[in-house]
């Protein structure tokens, strides 16, 4: 194990524990940025073979698909290069419905398996350490990050990428627990995003106001930052004491979802809670674009 001694994100030594965190996760806090981190990581090898054993059969909803062809929309703006990097794409899902909308779409993995997988459906994949990346400067129009950001405790590690690889007026949008969730705030320490084990998964976290930090140390202008969703299945799983496979089709998450994609009235009403949960910043997911200036 290593043992942090500075905030990954600002180099601060200015820590304090997180009170209630200190046993389950020995999580600290940055006093100068307010970002949450695990002060004992695991060495990289072992953090291979975590990633090796993550499955590369998941659930892929067609809301899913359908929430991806809207971010397509909103980065048709930046279109000039035509090429796209998912940085962490897993096995391409992202990337699959970018490359039939004609754009040339380029992932990373950590994953042996899933880059095979990847090429196997036409993505340019890259395997390896980040500074020796094959790309050129202002290559992308657009760098994408989904679920990625907490697992690294160096942010340089994803936001390297965005910083020489993404062209001037690029767009970059990323996606990351936010750790002032409402969920997170209620269950505490028994939120199971935050990694228990000797090995954690999940390294760092963040909220709006320490995201907000990183972007402007990277000279990224944010176009937004929103905290959105609220997870049904994480609350009944601290309630009633029932857990269930989150992303699958009989999730109660997912059966929500699939309602509320059948009446309007419930797609305004949607609106309205991931307004406020934004507004104040406790959704379950904080989603970001930035553009580099």
């Amino acid at each position: 194990m290593n043992i942090i001694q500075k905030c990954p994100s600002c180099g601060s030594e200015k820590l304090r524990p997180l009170k209630g965190y200190e046993e389950c996760c020995r999580l600290v806090r940055c006093r100068k940025c307010g970002l949450t981190f695990a002060s004992e990581i695991p060495d990289i090898s072992v953090t291979q073979e975590i990633y090796d054993g993550y499955g590369r059969n998941d659930y892929l909803s067609e809301i899913t698909v359908k929430r991806y062809n809207e971010l397509l929309d909103t980065f048709e703006r930046y279109r000039k290069t035509n090429k796209i990097l998912d940085v962490g794409c897993g096995i391409g899902y992202f990337l699959d419905v970018a490359k039939k909308r004609g754009w040339e779409v380029y992932g990373t993995e950590f994953s042996r398996k899933a880059v095979s997988i990847c090429e196997e459906k036409g993505i340019v994949m890259y395997d390896g350490d980040v500074n020796s990346a094959p790309y050129t400067e202002g290559q992308f129009d657009i760098i994408t990050s989904f679920e990625v950001l907490e697992h690294v405790v160096n942010p340089s590690d994803i936001m390297f990428y965005a910083e020489r690889f993404l062209r001037k007026g690029g767009a970059f949008y990323l996606t990351t627990p936010n750790f002032k969730s409402l969920v997170r705030i209620f269950q505490k320490s028994d939120w199971d995003v935050i990694s228990k084990s000797s090995h954690p998964e999940h390294l760092v976290y963040y909220t709006r106001k320490s995201y907000k930090y990183l972007l402007k140390s990277y000279g990224m202008k944010s176009v937004y930052i929103k905290t959105t969703g609220l997870s049904i299945s994480r609350l009944k799983a601290k309630k009633f004491g029932k857990k269930e496979k989150y992303i699958s089709n009989n999730s109660t998450d997912e059966k929500l979802r699939v309602s509320i994609e059948s009446s309007r009235v419930k797609q305004f009403a949607k609106k309205i809670v991931n307004f406020v949960l934004s507004l104040f910043g406790v959704g379950d997911s904080l989603k970001s674009l930035a553009v580099k200036i």
